[in-house]
């Protein structure tokens, strides 16, 4: 159970942090929203899961407070001649969120934050798309958590 709600905050996380870059709104009115409108609520038919709270405020405000260096990081692990602004907004959301976990949140290991980044990418996208999500994830992991990967 403990494993679901955090995979429904990561996904919450992904459309909030989304939402704030297309809306321009500012993290408390989108936590606030989310928290009270979208997390565990169904809306227009759908059920939205129950979510770990303090981990989905962990990963949007983390990436806010941190998109500078984690833009830099995913910049320079992207093929060269992509950088992260060039990427559609939503695929942008769920690398920031894939790589402040990685690089931030060393209590997560790091294959487990990016299995579950390739799976809320295949929620929205095609095969081709969250492989792109695995691969540069997993070369921003390797490189910030070498350590992880030596065994």
């Amino acid at each position: 159970m403990a494993a679901e709600n955090r995979s429904a905050a990561r996904l919450a996380a992904v459309q909030a942090l989304y939402q704030m870059e297309l809306g321009g709104k500012g993290l408390a009115e989108i936590l606030a929203e989310f928290e009270t409108w979208w997390i565990g609520q169904e809306v227009d038919g759908e059920q939205y899961k129950p979510a770990e709270i303090a981990f989905f405020r962990s990963i949007v405000s983390g990436v806010v407070e941190n998109q500078v260096q984690i833009d830099r990081a995913v910049d320079k692990t992207l093929t060269e001649g992509w950088p992260l602004r060039r990427i559609e907004a939503l695929m942008r959301a769920i690398l920031r969120a894939g790589a402040f976990e990685l690089l931030r949140r060393a209590d997560i290991p790091a294959r487990v934050a990016i299995k579950e980044y390739v799976d809320v990418a295949g929620a929205f996208f095609a095969r081709d798309e969250a492989g792109m999500i695995n691969a540069v994830l997993d070369a921003l992991a390797r490189k910030s958590r070498a350590e992880e990967f030596s065994a």
